[in-house]
């Protein structure tokens, strides 16, 4: 049976995003209480993370690993991919209430997802998926593991 389980990296890669959004936020802001909005940012940022890490990236490297040896490249797509997938309900739902008032939407749903494609928050769940997975690979690996 292959072991991806690692402890160290499921405690510690889902961390990275919301830490590195938490702080962007912050410093981007005109906020009166940073702190608060840090936090805030980190702590919603952290439930999305680790729920995705639990019950899509772990099971997904898991049956990943059964086909083949996990490599960097394949872990990082597989995030890369989770985080696509992530985005299209998000998508979905942004869709179902674009139309007028928020009634039924004016276009369809696929010049609305092509529209998506190209926003930054949207670009974001991808990009957090492939480092999530990136980070979850390399905690898991330790360089005395891929040296031998």
């Amino acid at each position: 049976m292959p072991r991806v389980l690692n402890w160290k990296a499921l405690l510690l890669a889902p961390l990275l995003v919301p830490l590195l959004c938490s702080f962007a936020l912050t410093l981007g802001g005109a906020d009166s209480n940073p702190l608060f909005g840090f936090l805030f940012v980190l702590i919603i940022g952290c439930v999305i993370s680790y729920g995705a890490t639990l019950t899509l990236l772990l099971p997904c490297l898991f049956v990943l690993s059964c086909f083949g040896k996990l490599s960097l490249w394949r872990t990082g797509l597989l995030g890369l991919l989770l985080g696509v997938v992530v985005a299209l309900p998000i998508s979905l739902f942004m869709w179902s209430s674009s139309g007028p008032d928020s009634g039924p939407p004016a276009e369809p749903f696929i010049v609305a997802l092509l529209r998506d494609a190209t926003d930054p928050t949207m670009l974001l769940f991808p990009a957090s998926g492939l480092i999530t997975a990136v980070a979850y690979w390399l905690l898991a690996h330790p360089w005395r593991q891929r040296a031998a």
